[in-house]
């Protein structure tokens, strides 16, 4: 099977983000992927204080137009997107199969300026593509080997972990190399493969320095892309 990652660079619109996702989709379904995930908050970019003004009804209405192009493909889309849950907000990503099912994962280890945006997850998620199970992390919570643990220990082939790693720049320079480090150990010390989806560009003064990474359980980065542009990344397994 062939999986994808796309780094893109949000904006701060749900319209504008979806119709790029879409056109990502559209690569996706030519290359004939099996899977194709989107970085953190992909549909919303990763906006900080107006996460408390987001108009969800517009987020859902977004997730079911992608999930229309989907139906029929083959094609599953890991899409992260702020969601509300029984009121509550939380930081997700939605797998969106091809047969019409939808699953959430929440983002259980939040930065600590998220805590007032969004509650925090407790669940781990796997999904089935093609006969295969994968597992969904978001961002920091590529901190937790425990985390990564119990989706190997839940049957996961591989993990999806989608980022939007925005620092001011001095930060984000000092990060990259830890950003990069653990990826490589929790694909290695689980001997599973890891798709790593991240943000590209700048949000209110803060950069993402891109370095979306296809990882094989040796721990060895089969792609990594650049720091700057967007694109997508591809590996059979």
């Amino acid at each position: 099977m062939k999986i994808g990652v796309a780094q893109v660079d949000l904006a701060d619109s749900v319209g504008e983000n979806t119709e790029k996702i879409l056109e990502f989709v559209e690569r996706g379904l030519r290359e004939k992927l099996s899977c194709l995930a989107f970085p953190e908050t992909a549909l919303s970019g990763y906006v900080f204080d107006r996460f408390l003004e987001l108009d969800f009804a517009s987020v859902d209405a977004a997730l079911e137009r992608i999930a229309k192009r989907l139906r029929g493909t083959g094609l599953h889309a890991v899409v992260g997107t702020p969601f509300v849950e029984k009121g509550a907000r939380y930081n997700s990503a939605a797998v969106l199969s091809p047969d019409g099912r939808r699953l959430i994962y929440h983002k259980n280890l939040l930065v600590s300026y998220e805590e007032k945006y969004f509650r925090r997850g407790s669940d781990a998620l796997v999904f089935e593509a093609e006969g295969a199970l994968f597992g969904v992390m978001i961002c920091r919570d590529q901190n937790s080997p425990a985390l990564a643990a119990k989706l190997a220990g839940l049957g996961a082939r591989g993990i999806f972990i989608l980022s939007a790693h925005y620092y001011d720049l001095v930060e984000s320079r000092m990060k990259r190399e830890k950003n990069r480090a653990l990826p490589i150990a929790r694909a290695y010390e689980n001997c599973v493969y890891v798709f790593k989806s991240n943000a590209v560009g700048t949000v209110q003064g803060r950069v993402s320095y891109g370095g979306s990474m296809l990882i094989d359980p040796r721990g060895i980065v089969i792609q990594e892309a650049g720091e700057r542009e967007e694109g997508l990344s591809l590996i059979h397994i």
